[in-house]
């Protein structure tokens, strides 16, 4: 059946995700633990999260803003400005979109965490060398091919070994949640309650 091939085909890429920490590879467990750490510095040094990503991806990258800014108390953006990035693309150039962005709010410190299904979107890679030399610390998830340059860059590295776009996407919704929730402390499975996230009723 289609459906639990399809289920059973994000299970298994999600299993199988690769990590490396700078160019060391790694496991899940511990990009997870390492990216925890250094999002929890962020937070104690007052730095911010930016998100980076395109189509789909920048739609996951405006998500979580969201849910670090609000949930996580660690401060959060995306250029999600349709005003802004169409100004950069037009007046600068569309690859060099977010490096600009970038250099006009992050600082050294800061965190960039990148989505990139194919992990070589021109602006994203340019971005995050922009990121590099700022002094920013950068995570970087992506897929499809083993070979995408995203995967190389970052402080750590989240590749999913898939070879379509819809199984990628998801299994990088999974990730960012899973990083979210790690670093928040909240477990599905050893809970009996419903989280609520209202203010006057939050639980994690």
């Amino acid at each position: 059946m289609y459906s639990e091939k399809y289920l059973q085909t994000l299970s298994s890429v999600l299993t199988q995700t690769e990590v490396s920490l700078g160019t060391e590879k790694s496991d899940l467990q511990a990009g997870l633990v390492r990216s925890v750490e250094i999002l929890k510095k962020v937070q104690a040094t007052g730095g911010t999260q930016f998100f980076l990503g395109n189509g789909a991806s920048a739609a996951f990258a405006e998500h979580m803003a969201l849910d670090w800014t609000k949930n996580g108390g660690v401060r959060s953006q995306c250029p999600s400005s349709w005003v802004l990035l169409t100004a950069l693309a037009n007046d600068i150039s569309f690859q060099d979109s977010y490096a600009t962005y970038l250099d006009r709010y992050a600082k050294a410190g800061d965190v960039i965490v990148t989505i990139s299904s194919s992990g070589n979107s021109e602006n994203v890679i340019r971005g995050i060398t922009a990121a590099r030399k700022m002094g920013c610390q950068i995570i970087t998830l992506s897929g499809l091919k083993p070979d995408n340059s995203s995967r190389k860059l970052g402080d750590v590295n989240f590749y999913v070994p898939a070879r379509t776009y819809g199984i990628v996407e998801c299994a990088h919704q999974v990730l960012l949640h899973m990083l979210i929730d790690a670093f928040m402390g909240i477990e599905e499975w050893a809970r009996d309650g419903y989280q609520n996230m209202n203010v006057a009723q939050f639980q994690l």
